[in-house]
């Protein structure tokens, strides 16, 4: 098991408010460090949905959710010009330690020796739901993906995109201008993705004169291929009958699976699920901070925007609680000597 160099803080997640707290820490000067179970930065708006716009992040009239986790990454990465951001992915975490008067954060692998931890881990480890049959498993990797992280990846291709969710429409949307073609499967005809993209969806089915089809009331029942996926097998899944179709990529959006794992052995305040915080982020275990949508307190808002402000108060809490003569607060950035104004 590798044991990295102890830094002062150590971030739990990658999402917005993880590479946020990164930053953060830097610009207070704290050595800092990301870990995170995904094997991307960006959390869910990477894992979910990052061609979709959002619109009540501050200062942008709208951003394209990757290019809010680009972004976010380059700001953090002003600090980390000649070593690189510090971010360990697909490291999930197991453990957190104490030894010789600092923490020890514990993944399957790796031992990250820690004076404080900030846990900013959104919906907790999350990981995408896989196809239930059998016969599916030995296709990850080789035309089933389980994330997907650029449409490009699908130009000219044969799509067939399991479920009924947002997930599953947004990217047929996406798509259907990219891909050779695209067909919806779901296992009945109740979706639960917003109206106005379902009547997208489906209305470019209906009009049988472009590349989208779909297929309610039936689910897979065989992949077709050798070292690639050519195509499957559909079955009705109330009449029995079966039909083939192309394809050589399948997309199965059929949600996540959340889980607090070892986060629930840690002594903090949880309530369903989530962490109950003060208003210094507090988790209720020393050295151990929170922000973002895994925090909960009176008037919680589960917004990006509220997780950078809980961000900014549990890095400059942890800061002061690591060395008590720095401030908590830290005044203001352009001001700053570490951005080059004058002296802080």
């Amino acid at each position: 098991m590798t044991t990295h160099p102890i830094r002062d803080l150590t971030i739990i997640g990658g999402g917005p408010t993880g590479l946020f707290a990164l930053f953060y820490a830097g610009m207070r000067g704290a050595s800092a460090q990301i870990v995170d179970a995904l094997p991307e930065l960006g959390g869910q708006l990477s894992a979910l949905y990052p061609e979709k716009y959002i619109f009540d992040v501050a200062g942008y009239p709208r951003v394209l959710a990757k290019d809010l986790v680009r972004n976010l990454t380059e700001q953090a990465s002003q600090f980390h010009r000649e070593t690189g951001l510090p971010a360990h992915l697909g490291q999930r975490v197991v453990g957190l330690a104490e030894e010789d008067g600092h923490l020890v954060l514990v993944t399957e692998t790796d031992r990250f020796p820690t004076r404080a931890v900030v846990i900013a881990a959104g919906i907790g480890a999350f990981s995408p739901r896989k196809l239930p049959q059998p016969f599916a498993a030995e296709w990850y990797g080789r035309g089933v993906d389980a994330l997907v992280s650029t449409p490009e990846a699908y130009r000219d291709r044969d799509v067939l995109i399991i479920g009924g969710g947002d997930s599953a429409f947004d990217w047929c949307a996406q798509l259907r201008d990219k891909a050779k073609s695209v067909t919806l499967v779901h296992r009945s005809d109740r979706f639960r993705a917003h109206a106005a993209t379902v009547s997208e969806v489906q209305a470019a089915a209906a009009a049988h004169d472009g590349n989208v089809a779909v297929h309610t009331f039936h689910e897979i029942d065989a992949i077709m291929g050798e070292d690639r996926i050519t195509g499957v097998r559909l079955k009705d899944v109330k009449t029995k009958e079966t039909r083939e179709i192309t394809c050589d990529a399948i997309l199965p959006m059929l949600g996540y699976v959340s889980d607090l794992g070892t986060l629930l052995e840690w002594g903090l305040d949880i309530e369903k699920d989530e962490i109950k915080v003060t208003t210094s982020m507090e988790t209720g275990r020393a050295g151990v901070y929170a922000a973002g949508d895994i925090t909960t307190y009176p008037g919680k808002l589960k917004l990006i925007a509220a997780g950078f402000s809980e961000a900014a108060i549990a890095v400059n809490q942890a800061v002061h609680w690591i060395y008590p003569d720095k401030k908590v607060a830290p005044g203001h950035s352009s001001n700053l000597a570490v951005f080059g104004q004058k002296d802080d």
